[in-house]
């Protein structure tokens, strides 16, 4: 499995139209690492402008409904969010599970619905520091990652190709706390057992990011680590100031 490394942003509930600015920056540098895939999900409202303002990262949503049209206000649909510029859609993230109630049933919808209409995915699994101190974080995450991966048709169209799974321990995310380089190591070897399971061999081209508290201090020796295919970034990701030095530590020597 060779596949480029994959940093996304994930912008949550932050910024309007000044904070373009930052993304020209992170997409005119990101030129310069041919050899890493980037890409930033700002707010739904930021979309299209975005997707007008870039020309070399990718653009996503931060989630979708499972359904693709119907009264469900205030939601978005996957192909909405397509004809708004999106190339992909996060799924799954803890403060939608947490917050929402979303089950791994309802996170696995959202995604083959995202599939279907052309979207990429991220899907999101983590365990809670109750459940990594009580010795479940393995069980729990690749429970999730059983009961949310997408099946039937979705998967029978290229999905590996076009999913990738981000590990966001649930206590690491915004806390400043990162996971040992070990655990994530041993945790995103369970993704891949349970990725080839579903997937068979086509499970390997799955790529499986890391989230946390990644910043610029700490992404190379996270990203360096066996099994890490890249980083789902949080508040790191809304100044290229902090965002490309993660970008700089995927991609080696930038091309002139």
């Amino acid at each position: 499995m060779s596949m480029r490394p994959y940093i996304v942003g994930n912008w949550k509930m932050n910024g309007t139209r000044s904070l373009l600015s930052e993304a020209r920056s992170i997409d005119r540098a990101s030129a310069r690492y041919p050899g890493v895939s980037v890409a930033l999900a700002p707010p739904a409202t930021l979309i299209a402008a975005l997707r007008e303002a870039v020309s070399v990262i990718g653009v996503g949503g931060q989630d979708c409904h499972a359904e693709a049209k119907g009264a469900f206000t205030g939601d978005i649909a996957a192909a909405q969010l397509k004809d708004a510029g999106a190339d992909f859609v996060i799924v799954g993230h803890s403060e939608r599970r947490a917050a929402h109630g979303e089950s791994d049933a309802m996170v696995k919808a959202k995604a083959e619905a995202a599939l279907e209409c052309g979207l990429m995915v991220i899907l999101c699994v983590g365990e809670t520091l109750a459940d990594r101190d009580g010795g479940q974080a393995e069980g729990i995450v690749a429970r999730q990652v059983d009961g949310s991966l997408p099946q039937g048709e979705a998967a029978a169209a290229g999905v590996p190709e076009r999913l990738s799974i981000a590990y966001e321990p649930v206590w690491a995310i915004g806390t400043g706390r990162v996971a040992a380089v070990e655990d994530v190591v041993a945790m995103h070897a369970v993704l891949r057992d349970r990725l080839v399971a579903a997937y068979g061999d086509a499970g390997n081209d799955v790529a499986i990011l890391y989230g946390g508290s990644v910043n610029a201090s700490n992404a190379a020796a996270l990203l360096g680590a066996e099994g890490v295919g890249g980083a789902l970034v949080g508040g790191a990701s809304l100044t290229a100031e902090a965002f490309l030095p993660i970008v700089a530590a995927a991609g080696g020597e930038p091309v002139d």
